[in-house]
C-alpha cells in the first residue's frame, strides 16, 4: 500500500499565518525521510480554514525540495478556475517534478469561496465537467480547441508540453451521487475523504466502478484521505483525537455555514442542504461530543497495533491502494504532530508498504457488507 501525508493548514486564532504555514511545511519536509509515498495539497481560499490557496504552487516548492516522494491535490476546485492556466500549471509542475505528481479534482461546497471569485455556485457541476474535459484535451494533445458551455477555446497548444501523461493519474471526490456519476465517466478514479462508514463507503465505490466499466473506463483502487491519531497507549490516541478532531466541527460550519441549510436551495447541492439539521444540533454540547465519538470511530486511532488492525479492514472494505493521512487537526500543536507522524512512520508505515498482507487491494464487489449503516448526515470535508 502507499501511504502519503496531507497538509492541512488551519488557521489558528492569536498565531501570525506564517507561524502556522512555517510549521506545516517542516511536515512536508519530514514526509521524504520518514519514507511516506506521497505529500498532498490542499485548495481553500478566504477563511483560514485551510491557508492553502495554489496547490501546484506549493507542491513546486517542495518539487525542488525532494526526489522521491509523488506530489498531489487533493484537491483543485476545477469551478474557481481557468482550465487551460490549470493545465499549464499541471505540465509545468509535472517537468519539476519528474512526472511523480497525481492530481484531485473537486467542485467545493463553500458559498464563500464561490462568491469570492463571483463564480455562480448553481454552475458549479457543468463548469466542473466541463473544465475537466479542457484540461485533459489540452494535456493529452499536441493541440486542441473547445466550443462549450462556459469555454469556447480556438485551436491552441499549452507549452511546455509535460514529460508524462499526468491526465491519466487523474481523480475526484464527490459528496453527490450525480457528481460520483460524473465524475466515473468521465474516467477519473475516486479520492474519497473518510466521512461515513466505511461500509457506507464501499456501497459508494462500488457504484462508482460500476459507472466506470459502462463507461468503458477500468475502475482504478480509490485514494483515501483519512486523520491519524496513534499513540503507545489507546487511551491517549483517543483523548488527542476526541480533543482536536472535535475542534473541526467549528471551523468546518464557520467556511461552509452548513447549520444555516442555504445549500438545500443550490442547484447541484441539494445533497449538503440535509446537513444542516446536524450541524445545528452541534451547539448543543451532547450532540456535540455524539458527533465527535462518530467521527473519529470513522478515523484512523488507537495503538500501533491498532491502526494497522483498522486500516487492513479499511482496505478490505474500500479496496483501497493509496492512503493520505493528516497528523495535524484542530491545531493541535506541532511538537504532538511531529510525534504523532514520527511514531506512525516508525511502526505502521513499513508494515503497509511491505507486508503482502497490505500489497494488493482486493476487489471490491457489493457482497462482503460491514456492519453499521450512515450516520445522520455528517459531513466532515477536507
Amino acid at each position: 500500500m502507499k501511504v502519503g501525508i496531507a497538509l492541512n493548514m488551519l488557521h489558528e486564532p492569536g498565531r501570525p499565518d506564517v507561524a502556522v504555514v512555517s510549521e506545516h511545511l517542516a511536515m512536508g519536509d519530514l514526509a521524504e525521510p520518514l519514507g511516506f509515498d506521497s505529500l498532498w495539497a490542499l485548495e481553500h481560499h478566504f477563511t483560514g480554514y485551510a491557508m492553502s490557496p495554489a496547490p501546484t504552487q506549493l507542491l513546486s516548492y517542495y518539487a525542488g525540495r525532494t526526489k522521491r516522494v509523488a506530489l498531489g491535490t487533493a484537491v483543485i476546485v476545477l469551478p474557481w478556475h481557468d482550465p487551460i492556466r490549470v493545465a499549464e500549471q499541471i505540465a509545468l509542475l509535472d517537468i519539476l517534478c519528474g512526472g511523480r505528481c497525481l492530481f484531485g479534482f473537486g467542485r467545493g461546497a463553500a458559498s464563500v469561496e464561490y462568491a469570492g471569485f463571483g463564480v455562480p455556485m448553481g454552475e458549479a457541476r457543468p463548469r466542473f465537467a466541463e473544465a475537466a474535459q479542457v484540461i485533459v484535451k489540452a494535456l493529452a494533445n499536441e493541440t486542441f480547441e473547445h466550443q462549450g458551455e462556459f469555454f469556447k477555446i480556438p485551436r491552441t497548444a499549452i507549452r511546455p508540453r509535460p514529460i508524462s501523461h499526468p491526465e491519466r493519474r487523474f481523480y475526484a471526490s464527490s459528496v453527490s451521487p450525480e457528481s460520483a456519476e460524473l465524475i466515473a465517466k468521465l474516467g477519473f478514479g475516486m479520492l474519497f475523504i473518510m466521512q461515513n462508514e466505511w461500509a457506507k463507503c464501499r456501497e459508494d465505490i462500488v457504484k462508482f466502478h460500476a459507472t466506470a466499466q459502462a463507461a468503458g473506463f477500468a475502475p482504478r483502487p480509490p485514494i483515501i484521505l483519512t486523520n491519524v491519531s496513534v499513540a503507545e497507549s489507546r487511551a491517549e490516541a483517543r483523548e488527542r483525537a476526541m480533543r482536536y478532531l472535535g475542534r473541526k466541527w467549528q471551523s468546518i460550519d464557520d467556511h461552509y455555514h452548513f447549520s444555516d441549510g442555504h445549500l438545500a436551495s443550490v442547484k447541484g447541492y441539494e445533497a449538503y442542504g440535509k446537513t444542516a439539521k446536524t450541524y445545528a444540533k452541534l451547539k448543543d454540547p451532547a450532540n456535540l461530543a455524539k458527533a465527535t465519538d462518530f467521527y473519529v470511530s470513522i478515523q484512523i486511532v488507537g495503538t500501533p497495533d491498532d491502526c494497522l488492525q483498522q486500516i487492513g479492514e479499511l482496505q478490505r472494505l474500500t479496496g483501497l491502494g493509496h492512503l493520505v493521512t493528516e497528523f495535524a487537526f484542530g491545531n493541535l500543536p506541532h511538537h504532538e504532530v511531529e510525534m504523532n507522524m514520527r511514531l506512525f512512520a516508525e511502526r505502521v508505515l513499513p508494515r503497509l508498504q511491505h507486508d503482502p498482507a497490505f500489497a494488493a487491494p482486493a476487489a471490491v464487489s457489493g457482497e462482503a457488507a460491514a456492519k453499521g449503516g450512515a450516520h445522520g448526515n455528517i459531513f466532515a470535508p477536507a
